[in-house]
């Protein structure tokens, strides 16, 4: 597969910056050969108050700038998203020429299920929340790979908002994804808990290959925390095979 004209999207996630996806891509780009990017998605990476002003269809503008610049090198795409990446995957693939897409830890919900104009209501008096209630970096498995990540230490209400905006556009997409999909989530994810993954299965009515790969070991950053290697692996084959069957 060396040189062939095909590219991999890597879409980080919610708060993070494209160094969740690096040893993803790099690993990809390895093994099959193919072209990796990993995009920046609006408002992510710089500062958390550029993420309050970022709307979710900034978010899916990062995507389709993305791909549009993966393009110009490549045939065929491939979207791989964590988390809300995972998401916006989901979506762009019903709105972009993709050959298929690999979700790792994708929401289907929020834990909480208020509407949007009650989170934006409430981000009128509150800025920020903390992520979790234990200790930074509590969820992760490998501890050495904690200390190198990068990402806003609190969530934007505001942000949340597009969020759950993102997650019910998401939801209408489903049944129109008709591309090949790989669905990954860790069984000790405790921020995004594994149950999200069997309900976006359950909504890819219409895809012609669908696959779900449960893994442990790993919090909810997979790609970066101790299973990773698995996780690469898995899409690796999971490509490899769409593309030998074209």
């Amino acid at each position: 597969m060396p040189g062939s004209r095909t590219g991999i999207l890597l879409i980080h996630g919610f708060t993070g910056t494209p160094k969740e996806m690096r040893w993803m891509g790099e690993y990809l780009n390895r093994e099959l050969g193919f072209t990796c990017l990993g995009v920046r998605l609006a408002g992510h990476a710089t500062r958390p108050k550029d993420m309050v002003r970022s709307r979710w269809t900034d978010w899916t503008a990062s995507v389709e700038d993305g791909y549009n610049l993966l393009r110009g090198a490549v045939d065929n795409i491939y979207l791989v998203g964590l988390s809300m990446g995972g998401a916006l995957s989901l979506l762009m693939s019903t709105r972009l020429n993709v050959k298929g897409i690999v979700t790792i830890s994708a929401p289907y919900a929020m834990p909480d299920e208020h509407p949007a104009w009650q989170i934006q209501l409430y981000s009128y008096f509150k800025t920020y929340l903390p992520k979790t209630k234990g200790e930074p970096g509590a969820g992760w498995f490998d501890k050495d790979a904690f200390k190198g990540h990068i990402s806003y230490p609190l969530n934007p209400i505001r942000s949340a908002a597009e969020l759950k905006i993102l997650l019910d556009k998401m939801h209408t997409a489903l049944p129109k994804v008709t591309v090949p999909a790989l669905l990954i989530h860790s069984r000790d994810d405790a921020y995004v808990v594994p149950k999200n993954m069997e309900k976006i299965y359950a909504g890819l009515v219409n895809a012609p290959d669908k696959t779900k790969l449960y893994v442990t070991g790993s919090g909810h950053v997979v790609t970066r925390d101790a299973a990773r290697h698995q996780v690469f692996e898995a899409a690796r084959d999971f490509i490899r095979r769409v593309e030998n069957q074209s």
